[in-house]
């Protein structure tokens, strides 16, 4: 299997509101997200790829309009946690790149911070 991953990212605020009071995600603060699309291939393509780079630019456009600089919980349904993103953006994101492509993401993965990620795998 073959694999390939892009990065991107975007800064935005959000509160989880289903944490116990005292804690400190209750309260309104900001992330520097980074978001890595992962794509899987039993083959590669006859340009010798698993998908071109090129071909997930879309991303970044989407990210841009949707969720960079914006308050996730204005964006999202439910608590804006770096798990639900992951699945919302693979959700979205199948539907704005080409099938061929989409079809080849098998994860979706969410950095708050350097230290710290989730991520969503179809299936």
């Amino acid at each position: 299997m073959f694999t390939i991953a892009k990065q991107f990212s975007f800064a935005a605020s959000h509160v989880l509101t289903a944490v116990p009071e005292d804690h400190r995600c209750r309260r309104l603060h900001g992330h520097n997200y980074e978001v890595e699309v992962v794509c899987e291939a039993p083959e590669l393509d006859r340009r010798g790829m698993v998908v071109d780079y090129d071909e997930l630019d879309p991303v970044k456009r989407f990210i841009d309009a949707t969720v960079d600089h914006r308050h996730l919980n204005d964006v999202l349904d439910g608590e804006p946690t770096a798990e639900r993103l992951a699945w919302w953006l693979y959700e979205s994101l199948k539907h704005e790149l080409p099938v061929e492509v989409a079809h080849r993401i098998v994860a979706i993965r969410v950095h708050e911070t350097p230290k710290t990620w989730a991520e969503y795998r179809p299936g």
